[in-house]
């Protein structure tokens, strides 16, 4: 089974954020890191390795030459190669541009399946696996709790506010997993030594059939502006009767 895990570097969550004058992440404003989300992905297709020494794992990215550290930690952890869009005609590219680009890495290449995380910490759109899936014309299961990956199917558990849901596909398919998923390992020492010596294919704008001209009409920010301060929550007295406004508030919020 061959599996491609897509990575995103993002800005370090645990420090402040901002944005440029054009309503862009400032990616110089915090340190850079693998997104935790795509690292539960690539928990999941390690853990079909641990038990199949046969499968193969490729991580993917696009991104500026810094996203190299990104896919550097992928194959610490243990992915076996990876591929690395980088283009300057990359800059800027919106949601369709992007699955586009990572369809076209991905096309050809023989995956039996594409593990990605729900959405990123930065742009939070939720939509580029779902385009991937679209372009490569496989079915794909969405914001998955559990996952269970067999010879010649995948399946799992979301939940929502209402329902838990089961859902089951043929591969290859395209898959994304939320946080409830499995929790990342830690490189080893060893897997970081051998980092170094696994391969890394460079793939180029002109190589996906993408240009700056196929999204230069895309998303455009308007105007940003800075999120409010918290307000004071509600506070609950208790007057014999704080079980039942606690329930109440819980049960308005779709909590319970």
């Amino acid at each position: 089974m061959k599996i491609a895990v897509l990575i995103k570097q993002v800005p370090d969550t645990g420090e402040d954020r901002h944005l440029t004058a054009k309503g862009a992440v400032d990616r110089a404003s915090a340190d850079r890191v693998a997104d935790e989300i795509t690292e539960r992905a690539l928990e999941i297709a390690l853990r079909e390795k641990d038990a199949d020494k046969s499968v193969e794992i490729v991580a993917v990215t696009m991104g500026p030459g810094t996203a190299m550290e990104a896919l550097r930690k992928a194959l610490s952890m243990g992915a076996d190669s990876a591929i690395h869009l980088v283009d300057d005609a990359f800059a800027g590219a919106d949601a369709p541009a992007t699955a586009a680009a990572l369809a076209g890495a991905l096309q050809g290449g023989n995956f039996d399946l594409v593990v990605a995380g729900n959405e990123s910490t930065d742009g939070r759109g939720g939509v580029v696996p779902a385009m991937v899936a679209e372009l490569l014309g496989h079915p794909f299961l969405g914001s998955l709790d559990t996952v269970a990956i067999s010879a010649g199917a995948v399946s799992g558990q979301r939940q929502d506010s209402e329902s838990l849901q089961e859902l089951a596909a043929g591969l290859p398919a395209v898959i994304s997993i939320t946080e409830a998923s499995a929790e990342a390992r830690f490189p080893k020492f060893k897997g970081i030594m051998t980092a170094k010596r696994k391969p890394v294919a460079v793939v180029t704008a002109a190589a996906v059939g993408l240009s700056a001209a196929r999204h230069a009409d895309g998303n455009v920010v308007l105007a940003s502006s800075r999120r409010p301060a918290r307000t004071v929550g509600i506070k609950v007295v208790d007057d014999g009767t704080a079980a039942t406004q606690l329930a109440a508030y819980l049960s308005a919020e779709n909590l319970i």
